[in-house]
């Protein structure tokens, strides 16, 4: 059986990459979960995710905690922001195909973007929380 996490991941990420609009603002269909060595900047990865029984007496399901990031240099915070704003409006409206689960409910827990040292550039990031159930 398929996992419930990796059908949501797989879903998220077909979301994003033919997004036209968030496509043109990374300059490429610019969303990993490895980031290549000499990938260019900006782009957007898969972050942590954690899973939780979310069954109950009738349906077997899963709650879902997970991250996007959208890492940028040119444009400062600014350009973070605006990934983020293409990546929460693509979201809020993604009608998300799973395999052998349903997706009951998806929401934005909360967003933050902060310079980053490390990077030398700008890092955003986005939290969701979904539950599935099997079909």
């Amino acid at each position: 059986m398929t996992s419930a996490n990796m059908e949501l991941q797989k879903a998220v990420f077909l979301a994003l990459c033919h997004d036209a609009a968030l496509v043109a603002r990374l300059g490429g269909p610019n969303v990993y979960d490895h980031v290549p060595a000499a990938a260019a900047f900006p782009y957007v990865t898969f972050g942590q995710t954690a899973v939780y029984d979310w069954s109950t007496d009738s349906e077997i399901g899963d709650e879902h905690l997970f991250t996007i990031h959208v890492w940028a240099r040119a444009g400062g915070k600014k350009q973070v922001l605006e990934i983020m704003d293409l990546i929460a409006s693509r979201m809020s409206v993604a009608a998300l195909t799973l395999d052998r689960h349903r997706l009951v409910n998806l929401a934005l827990q909360y967003s933050q973007a902060r310079n980053d040292d490390e990077r030398d550039g700008y890092h955003g990031l986005l939290r969701y929380r979904a539950v599935t159930e099997a079909v």
